[in-house]
């Protein structure tokens, strides 16, 4: 019955070699011009660059949505929202708030989907598999009422161990994602962001001890300095 089956496995394998209809998967060459978008209240829109290197067109589709997800609409729309861009060429999306009410006293997060759908070029003598591939960034509105940056905060987050679970409390009023969090010498590795005036929990290793430290991503993309708590 093995040898059997292994004989079918390798008469499989040749005749889709020689067949010549295994599947080709192309990767895009679509580039997001940007980790994140800091929408600051003041502002009546902020932009995104969205450039291809590929040598065929992209059809571009790009939405805002909310932090949660699901069926709410996020207060943003996108324009254009569908377009087409070709090869070798750049193009800007505009992000304008609409006239939704937001917290003034704290940053607010929704997240900008931008998916990428390649053109149905054909190889000769090869099928081809095209893939859609969807970036999705963080869009952080920003407050007037809050002045400076996530940086100048970054030293109050307070921080508990409890058994193999770490939380952090966000007394601020940023969102603070997290480049690096580290319990003594072991990483944390799914320590992401903790939204403003609220709590986060993340696993560490078991028997994790020591001080935390942890860096931050700046607006820019950047990172800061290493915090550290005992």
């Amino acid at each position: 019955m093995c040898n059997l089956l292994s004989k079918f496995i390798k008469f499989l394998f040749l005749a889709l070699c020689f067949n010549g209809s295994l599947l080709a998967a192309e990767s895009g060459g679509i580039t997001i011009g940007g980790t994140r978008l800091i929408y600051k209240e003041a502002k009546k829109e902020v932009s995104l660059s969205v450039a291809n290197s590929d040598s065929a067109p992209y059809l571009i589709q790009s939405w805002a949505e909310t932090h949660a997800g699901g069926s709410d609409k996020a207060p943003f729309i996108v324009t254009p929202p569908l377009f087409r861009l070709e090869a070798n060429q750049q193009s800007l999306l505009r992000i304008v708030k609409t006239g939704s009410s937001l917290p003034e006293n704290k940053e607010s997060l929704f997240w900008l989907n931008v998916k990428s759908i390649p053109s149905g070029k054909a190889i000769s003598g090869v099928n081809t598999l095209q893939i859609a591939i969807k970036t999705r960034i963080k869009l952080i509105y920003r407050p007037t009422s809050v002045k400076g940056s996530p940086g100048d905060e970054a030293e109050k987050l307070i921080w508990r161990i409890n058994g193999n679970k770490l939380t952090v409390d966000n007394k601020t009023p940023f969102i603070m994602n997290f480049q690096m969090v580290k319990v003594g010498t072991n990483d944390v590795k799914d320590a992401t962001y903790v939204l403003p005036m609220s709590t986060a929990t993340y696993s560490i290793p078991k028997g994790s001890s020591g001080k935390v430290s942890w860096k931050l991503i700046n607006d820019y993309g950047g990172t800061s300095k290493i915090y550290s708590q005992e």
